[in-house]
């Protein structure tokens, strides 16, 4: 097979030429004492960027909502998140498994937001029948969708009424800052802001190949950095990570706008295909539902076959955008999929 085009998440990116060589001159020390140039630069540098006193990098953002969930929420106690949250739906249940924190899931608005009174009901009264409810974590983007940010400035005004902290798994905070307009670095501090801790991925869509930076006062990353080592997060010589996700941050932020503009053109064109329901972009990614002969299962099993890979989720299809894939190759990718619909049809 010439070229496969990747759609299957934006976490299958490859570090550029140039990234590599910045990974390879990052001076290096010993993250665990705390001496890795590289890994405090970047560290400093996220924090100020995002309107915090202080930050942690770790390996994954699984990593670090974990560490946030058990740096603000002790056993016996609970969090309130979406049932289609990432940190709650796709995340092992580490929270549970590891600091005996109870969730709250509750069902998504079709704008992907929790409704702001089932918010309020879940929030427990001070009773020994209950888990004391301490957090309330929202995601943006979610599933690509841009969370408006007089909600998020509505949701987390409620959590403090109720003397709830917040946390944001901002996995993909710069898609939501750059579909937003105008300067994404301004863009993602004034999402961030509202926030008492927020989780930003550098191996998702900016490009790096591993970590995720967590931030928050300098009380919570001080227990975050102990859970850290607790759940064998503690990196040694970090800075080749941390220096590529620095590269990512000056080169690879911007360009967040032509993946979107790549899901677009990619539904785009297949919008009105016989044997498919495509919905519009949500930022970097599109949704979409076989209908009539091929099932999701063989649908992707198909493209897969054609060179483009996709994952199936229930009865839809995701397909991500991303660096590494161009204009040329999401015009290619639909194409293929009308030709794989049009020989089922025949």
């Amino acid at each position: 097979m010439d070229h496969v085009i990747d759609l299957r998440s934006d976490t299958v990116t490859r570090p550029t030429e140039e990234m590599r060589a910045v990974m390879a001159r990052a001076e290096v020390g010993d993250d665990v004492f705390g001496d890795d140039p590289a890994v405090n630069a970047l560290q400093e540098r996220v924090a100020q960027l995002l309107g915090f006193p202080a930050a942690l990098f770790v390996s994954s953002g699984t990593q670090s909502n974990l560490c946030a969930l058990l740096s603000h929420c002790g056993r016996g106690e609970e969090y309130i998140a979406g049932a289609n949250a990432h940190l709650y739906s796709h995340e092992g249940g580490g929270a549970a498994s590891f600091g005996g924190i109870q969730p709250q899931p509750l069902p998504h608005q079709s704008d992907g937001t929790l409704d702001l009174s089932d918010i309020e009901a879940a929030v427990k009264p001070d009773d020994p029948h209950f888990a004391r409810t301490r957090l309330l974590c929202l995601e943006n983007t979610f599933g690509g969708t841009v969370i408006a940010p007089e909600y998020l400035q509505a949701a987390t005004a409620l959590a403090r009424k109720h003397g709830l902290a917040t946390h944001l798994d901002g996995a993909r905070l710069f898609n939501a800052a750059v579909a937003g307009g105008g300067d994404p670095y301004v863009g993602a501090r004034k999402i961030a802001e509202h926030f008492d801790s927020v989780s930003v991925c550098f191996s998702k869509g900016l490009g790096a190949p591993v970590g995720s930076v967590l931030l928050g006062s300098p009380e919570f990353i001080g227990q975050a950095k102990r859970w850290r080592k607790a759940l064998g997060g503690g990196m040694r010589q970090a800075g080749v990570l941390a220096a590529a996700a620095s590269y990512a941050l000056d080169h690879h932020v911007h360009r967040l706008a032509d993946d979107h503009a790549n899901a677009a053109l990619f539904a785009e064109i297949l919008d009105g295909v016989p044997g498919l329901e495509v919905g519009a972009a949500r930022t970097n990614m599109v949704f979409a539902r076989p209908v009539g002969g091929l099932t999701t299962p063989d649908l992707v099993q198909r493209l897969a076959a054609r060179g483009v890979l996709c994952t199936a989720g229930g009865p839809q299809i995701r397909f991500v955008f991303h660096l590494d894939v161009s204009k040329a190759d999401a015009e290619r990718a639909a194409v293929m999929i009308r030709e794989t619909l049009a020989e089922d049809a025949a």
